[in-house]
């Protein structure tokens, strides 16, 4: 019985992954977040760092949200995810007034910490949230549970461009991070937690769908 339980609750995890990386539910809010991803070699932005970047700024430029937030990496280092991503948008009209950085983070959850602690000093609340679409789940639900209002807005809804065996072993690995963040509720000590996210930070980079 606890193995069938454990089968239906991964099969239902699976599926809130992929129906949440299916849905651009992007509306007005008070900021825009992109989540960091791979940096390269040269310090320019990867694939899914660009598509990231470029996705957060058209939602600025449809007037969705005045401000982004870029997050990832060392603080203060120019090579951080967020100060690529940073650089990339201002690059593409947004103004630097209108960029902020949310560094020191290597994990999803550490990218929550740190934008909420941004997003508090500003007295912003609620965000739309840009990722590789099976990421957003679990991003949601950690952004979720520092108190801000979530739209997911994934970088492609169209989920069959992923190869098969790509999305089988993105959704896993999705579900296993979501199932560590539930066992933290129930007492998980966080030093476990956070382990087991810089783990599944350091697996194989989530590709490009664009």
């Amino acid at each position: 019985m606890a193995l069938l339980a454990g089968l239906i609750q991964f099969a239902y995890l699976a599926y809130r992954i992929n129906h949440t990386g299916a849905r651009d539910q992007a509306t007005a809010a008070d900021v825009v977040v992109v989540l960091g991803a791979q940096v390269d070699a040269q310090g320019e932005a990867g694939p899914d760092l660009t598509s990231r970047t470029l996705h957060g700024v058209e939602l600025l430029q449809q007037g969705l949200a005045p401000y982004l937030i870029c997050t990832g990496g060392y603080e203060g280092d120019r090579l951080s995810a967020a100060a690529v991503a940073c650089r990339l948008a201002v690059a593409q009209g947004i103004p630097v007034d209108n960029v902020f950085l949310a560094e020191g983070s290597m994990t999803t959850r550490d990218d929550a910490l740190s934008t909420v602690k941004l997003m508090q000093e500003k007295g912003w609340r609620s965000a739309i949230l840009v990722s590789h679409p099976l990421h957003l789940e679990r991003a949601r639900l950690l952004f979720e549970a520092q108190g801000v209002t979530v739209h997911p807005s994934p970088t492609s809804t169209n989920l069959a461009a992923i190869p098969w065996r790509d999305r089988a072993w993105l959704t896993a690995r999705e579900a296993v991070g979501i199932a560590w963040i539930g066992l933290a509720e129930f007492g998980v000590p966080y030093g476990w937690t956070d382990g087991i996210s810089r783990w599944v930070y350091n697996l194989p980079r989530l590709p490009n769908t664009n």
